[in-house]
């Protein structure tokens, strides 16, 4: 299992599959590398490396402190040097295209170009609200089968998905027990989140200005897909995104909501040309 230790001893998994242009993929905030697992066929010709954050996935659970984008920003530097990569492009979905935001910051060197899946500077406080409701938490379904029914249900924004498509996503997501189903990933992950949010909104740490970070893309092949329904990311803040980054690639994907599974059309037709305008 390709694994590598990070400067203060987490154990990470990553999987590197493929030759070509390498395009790092970094999911969202409780998901893992199993979320490209849709988009990778369409990837085919590139080397797609993917990295389970630390306290998610096959990763080694840490200290809840370290569950913080600057820390896995970090790790992702980390990673680039145990593979050797002086620079990669990277598809990052919500949590991952922060990641990608702040190392445009901290190390634009070490990028060529950014995909952000849904995600902007700007997060919209009903989506917010929707992670702390089930973030760190088991789900009350006892069976995966049972999970997969309410899916759709459960998560807003999307229409017309096969059941096919909600029963691969509770399995990669969920583990199956005597007691339930349990979630893959630290479920102290909340207690960081919780904290981070708790500080904001008790005036302790200041609301952070994200826009500096997206602003920090300036020159590098940039594209955005959006779900159409998105709760996280706003029309209005996309249009902006357009506005700041008039050669940014944009695509608003119908029927869907936070995040697009990358394999619909509007996706790929984005991919395609962001792939093609990398260096």
């Amino acid at each position: 299992m390709p694994e590598f230790t990070v400067p203060d001893g987490t154990r990470l998994y990553y999987s590197d599959e493929g030759t070509g242009r390498p395009i790092l993929c970094l999911a969202g905030l409780t998901r893992n590398g199993s979320d490209f697992d849709y988009v990778a066929p369409h990837l085919a010709d590139t080397r797609l490396i993917r990295l389970d954050y630390r306290g998610r996935g096959r990763s080694e659970w840490a200290d809840p402190a370290t569950y913080t984008i600057p820390t896995e920003a970090q790790d992702v530097l980390a990673l680039l040097d145990h593979l050797g990569l002086a620079s990669v492009a990277i598809l990052g979905t919500s949590r991952g295209g922060l990641i990608a935001m702040l190392l445009a910051m901290l190390a634009k060197d070490r990028l060529d170009g950014v995909c952000l899946v849904d995600i902007g500077p700007v997060l919209e406080l009903g989506g917010l609200e929707d992670i702390l409701n089930y973030i760190g938490r088991n789900p009350t379904q006892k069976t995966l089968a049972e999970a997969a029914a309410m899916r759709a249900k459960l998560i807003p924004g999307f229409h017309y998905v096969p059941q096919s498509r909600w029963d691969e996503e509770v399995e990669r997501h969920y583990r199956e027990t005597p007691d339930g189903l349990v979630i893959n990933y630290d479920p102290r992950l909340r207690d960081a989140v919780v904290a981070a949010d708790e500080a904001i909104k008790s005036g302790a740490t200041p609301q952070p200005d994200l826009w500096p970070m997206f602003d920090a893309l300036a020159g590098l092949p940039l594209a955005l897909i959006r779900g159409a329904n998105s709760n996280l990311l706003s029309r209005e803040t996309a249009a902006e995104m357009a506005r700041r980054h008039p050669g940014m690639i944009f695509a608003d994907v119908p029927d869907r909501g936070h995040v697009p599974f990358l394999d619909e059309p509007q996706s790929l037709a984005a991919l395609r040309a962001w792939t093609g305008a990398l260096p």
